[in-house]
């Protein structure tokens, strides 16, 4: 279990878990790099799954004659555009304006076609409206799970904590491993992660939250600042996360 606060390092790279290193019981290897207008980063994976989610600005995608493009103007009010490709490809991403990426990828033998996943394929819904007045609602973007990428070892979402709300209520845990990627509107803005129990962690913008199987995670945002995270899940061999949430049995009572 890791609470971090990493920075990017001279080339614009941030490495949130390295399967051979840092946060490597995470199973998965993720990094957010920022590309300078113009220029290019590839990335070619013997035997490894990769993905690349835009988290700001102008982006080319390209991973043989599969080429998308798009745009995102912040995290909080736009959509995501992401490419995942299996292994043995090559994955190029281009900028058209300075912008940032997250880059994800797990070792996986299935072997399955490019995929362009446009902001109109994003998977868009509301997490408890109208409970406990309404103080744990959510905004969650699915890019893709189980339920349509049946052959991936990973899961790609995001979700926006409206401000001074709890999320990922209530207090649950699946055993596969998570990670957060949190950014913050501003440098002042800061939240919460409770880790099992209750282990406390103040969120600021660009800190990491690495989640071991059978934890429990809950976090909160202050007043005033929204809260942006994407989640990222490594299915176990045998056992995916198909929207698997086991609620700490003394908040079961909620649920009734």
């Amino acid at each position: 279990m890791a609470f971090n606060y990493p920075k990017f390092n001279k080339r614009g790279v941030k490495t949130l878990a390295k399967m051979d290193g840092k946060n490597k019981d995470m199973l998965m290897d993720i990094l957010v790099v920022k590309i300078a207008k113009g220029e290019s980063v590839s990335y070619e994976e013997k035997d490894k799954e990769m993905c690349v989610l835009l988290t700001e600005g102008s982006v080319e995608m390209r991973c043989g004659e599969l080429v998308g493009r798009g745009e995102r103007s912040d995290v909080y009010g736009d959509l995501p555009v992401t490419m995942h490709v299996c292994k043995g490809n090559a994955l190029t991403v281009t900028a058209l304006e300075d912008s940032e990426i997250i880059y994800l990828a797990t070792t996986n033998d299935r072997i399955f076609s490019a995929k362009f996943y446009d902001k109109s394929d994003v998977i868009r819904t509301v997490s408890c409206e109208g409970l406990w007045e309404n103080t744990a609602v959510r905004d969650v973007n699915t890019v893709f799970d189980y339920s349509n990428a049946p052959y991936s070892n990973l899961v790609v979402g995001e979700v926006i904590a409206r401000q001074g709300r709890w999320w990922s209520y209530l207090p649950h845990s699946h055993p596969q491993p998570e990670v957060y990627y949190y950014k913050m509107p501003a440098p002042e803005a800061f939240g919460a992660c409770f880790i099992g129990e209750f282990e406390p962690h103040t969120i600021i913008d660009g800190s990491v939250g690495c989640f071991p199987g059978g934890k429990t995670h809950v976090q909160v945002t202050a007043p005033g600042y929204p809260m942006y995270c994407c989640w990222m899940i490594r299915h176990l061999d045998g056992n995916p996360w198909d929207k698997t949430r086991i609620v700490d049995e003394r908040y079961e009572y909620w649920e009734k």
